[in-house]
């Protein structure tokens, strides 16, 4: 026998699914993500609405929330996990229907460095917001960067470090750019 309380998503009207979806996402729901983006599509929105009506508006909630101390990374790292599932369902529909692209993204982490949390969690929230975004993963040289931002010519590059002791490697990456006559583009 079902919950009394338990929310029947299909029975929201769009506007109340919306909001649901934002307490989803909140709460790190992913299969709850997942039923309510295919609700909405099903409904017919067009996929660039469902990403920044729901998805990006409820992360937004979350990412407040996190900069005021009231969530953690735990619970943003499940509510970033939940937008990946909904983005999953979107991205394929997002290429076809040729949602508006904001720009390109370059993002990586930093050479001697393995940490890629809060990388992760940028490079979703860059694709939420209409970014096509090439990760490069962790543990970057220079010429690794250089060689991603000549070949793919991003508007953003995004650089990540954990550790104190890999932060400063940020700033050989942009000297070298400056010494090559890249640091403007």
């Amino acid at each position: 026998m079902a919950d009394e309380d338990e929310i029947i998503l299909a029975d929201l009207s769009d506007d109340e699914l919306v909001l649901q979806m934002h307490d989803d996402l909140y709460d790190g729901l992913k299969e709850e993500i997942e039923e309510a983006v295919n609700l909405l599509i099903a409904r017919g929105w067009t996929p660039y609405d469902v990403l920044t009506k729901a998805l990006v508006a409820g992360m937004t909630i979350v990412g407040a929330d996190f900069r005021d101390g009231i969530l953690f990374v735990p619970e943003v790292l499940l509510a970033a996990n939940a937008m990946k599932a909904g983005m999953f369902i979107l991205k394929p529909l997002l290429v076809e229907t040729g949602a508006p692209r904001m720009g390109k993204m370059v993002i990586g982490t930093v050479k001697g460095d393995i940490h890629d949390i809060g990388k992760n969690l940028v490079a979703m929230m860059m694709e939420g917001a209409g970014f096509e975004v090439l990760d490069l993963g962790i543990n970057n040289s220079v010429e690794k960067y250089l060689d991603a931002l000549e070949r793919e010519q991003p508007d953003i590059l995004g650089m990540s470090a954990l550790l104190t002791t890999t932060m400063p490697y940020m700033k050989v990456v942009i000297d070298t750019m400056k010494e090559k006559g890249m640091r403007e583009d």
